[in-house]
């Protein structure tokens, strides 16, 4: 397996140490794209040449998709920016794929032990496992022949992934790790975390019943 980990960027300076200090711990050879959509922060200095970064136009579903064009890997793993990796995650990707599955994700386990961020990591577990839906925060994987036959990531201001999920519900069994992927709380506590949480399952509903995506980009930011 070659695996490609495609990570979209937009002035991260905040978080980018962090993940480049997870990369590095990730045993095995992977290939890794950081795919910018125009950072002006020092974002890209950071980087530096340890890894190939693409250029595109901001945007997440348009900076995956045309890193995705560019990269090697007959797997493709999609990781946000705030997300951290366990050191072995090759080898549950490997397992996931050794199983028969063509998609899969982390199990996921947000950085904090407030008892409503727990229940929402073992919830996002559970929507996986029950619903067959992953977020982008799980780090979803799939097969290239699987990314490119669905269209990859539609072009939307918000919920690409949400939508890539639906797309591969129809036609793919999902697999889910054992190892979990640790993400950022931040925008739970910005936000006010019951707020937040009860915000998104609001916009997800409104999304499932067609509402359209320009309204629901705009209630996200604000």
């Amino acid at each position: 397996m070659k695996l490609s980990i495609i990570i979209p960027i937009f002035n991260e300076i905040d978080k980018i140490e962090m993940l480049l200090s997870n990369i590095a711990n990730i045993k095995g050879d992977f290939e890794v794209l950081f795919a910018d959509g125009g950072s002006e922060d020092g974002t890209l200095l950071a980087i530096g040449k340890r890894y190939r970064i693409i250029h595109s136009e901001k945007g997440r579903a348009i900076q995956m998709n045309t890193a995705a064009k560019q990269s090697s890997g007959d797997v493709l793993l999609f990781l946000h920016c705030d997300s951290l990796l366990p050191e072995d995650a090759l080898t549950e990707i490997e397992g996931i794929l050794d199983k028969g599955f063509d998609v899969g994700c982390f199990r996921l386990r947000f950085n904090s032990n407030h008892i409503l961020m727990k229940c929402c990591g073992v919830l996002s577990n559970l929507r996986v496992k029950y619903r067959h839906i992953a977020f982008g925060d799980q780090g979803i994987f799939l097969k290239r022949e699987v990314f490119e036959k669905v269209g990859g990531f539609e072009d939307l201001p918000l919920m690409e992934d949400y939508k890539l999920s639906m797309i591969l519900k129809g036609r793919y069994k999902i697999g889910q790790t054992n190892g979990k992927i640790i993400t950022s709380d931040r925008r739970f506590i910005e936000g006010g975390i019951l707020s937040t949480m009860l915000k998104m399952q609001r916009l997800q509903y409104m999304f499932r019943k067609g509402v359209d995506i320009n309204i629901i980009a705009s209630m996200y930011r604000h």
